[in-house]
C-alpha cells in the first residue's frame, strides 16, 4: 500500500512540475512576442542612419516647373523620387506616392 500512495504523490508532482514548466514557457514566450509586437517598425532603413533627424533642404530656384520628393525613404537619389515607392506598394499593399512641388509660374 505504501508503493502505491508513493507512486500516486510521485505521478501528481511530476503532473505539477511538467504544468509549472508549460505555464511558465508559455508566459515567458508571451512576454517576449508582447515586447516584439511592440516596437514600433522603423521607416528609414538606410538613409543618414547616423543623424538623429534628417533634413534636406532644397532652394526653390532649383525646383523649376516641379520636382517630386521622396516619402518612402527607399529612394536612391533621395531626397527626390525615383519611383521605388511603386514597387513598395506591390509588395506590401501601402499607397505611399511622393510629395510632388511645383515652381512658380
Amino acid at each position: 500500500m505504501a508503493c502505491q500512495q508513493t507512486t500516486q504523490c510521485h505521478s501528481s508532482s511530476c503532473f505539477l512540475y511538467a504544468a509549472g514548466l508549460v505555464l511558465g514557457g508559455a508566459a515567458i514566450g508571451y512576454f517576449i512576442g508582447f515586447k516584439n509586437g511592440t516596437k514600433k517598425a522603423r521607416m528609414n532603413t538606410k538613409i543618414q542612419l547616423g543623424n538623429a533627424t534628417v533634413i534636406d533642404a532644397v532652394d526653390a530656384k532649383d525646383i523649376g516647373e516641379q520636382k517630386g520628393f521622396c516619402r518612402c525613404w527607399k529612394s536612391e537619389k533621395f531626397p527626390y523620387c525615383d519611383g521605388a515607392h511603386v514597387k513598395h506598394n506591390q509588395e506590401t499593399g501601402d499607397n505611399v506616392g511622393p510629395l510632388v512641388v511645383k515652381g512658380k509660374r
